[in-house]
């Protein structure tokens, strides 16, 4: 079979069930013999007050990146090179497809968890995800108890 992934990607949004994405991608790299690289996305501070704040954000900016680049490191260093562990700023779906086409990734793997409809099912971020992604795309399913025993 030759759709072998050479690149995987795996999107994380920090919470509890990230380590088991994470898993998951890691799994199907090994098998791959493929990179793995890990991308969380924040939000950029204009965009969750409207840039009507009259003051400079860059600080705290920097400092949401830093915690988050600190949680990144406490779930994908036993699995992925610091090298591959990125934190961007923007629109999470944006900046997931932005990243897959620069660094050619030929699967990108998001979490999802297991409620009704399609938006649902996946939730805004990883529907998104889907739709603009010129690759595969694998939703883990997650955030229920016993459904899996790994």
């Amino acid at each position: 079979m030759s759709n072998e992934y050479r690149h995987v990607l795996v999107a994380v949004d920090l919470t509890k069930d990230s380590h088991k994405v994470l898993e998951r991608a890691a799994q199907i790299a090994d098998r791959n013999h493929a990179r793995l690289s890990i991308l969380h996305t924040l939000e950029p501070l204009g965009f969750a007050y409207g840039g009507d704040i009259p003051m400079d954000l860059t600080s705290i900016q920097d400092q949401l990146d830093e915690h988050a680049k600190q949680r990144l490191a406490e779930i994908a260093d036993p699995l992925v090179a610091k090298e591959d562990q990125h934190v961007l700023v923007g629109m999470p779906d944006t900046e997931i497809h932005r990243f897959a086409e620069e660094y050619d990734v030929d699967l990108i793997v998001v979490g999802s968890h297991g409620r009704h409809g399609f938006a649902l099912l996946l939730g805004s971020t990883s529907t998104g995800v889907l739709h603009g992604a010129r690759c595969d795309v694998l939703a883990v399913r997650v955030g229920k108890k016993g459904e899996s025993d790994e």
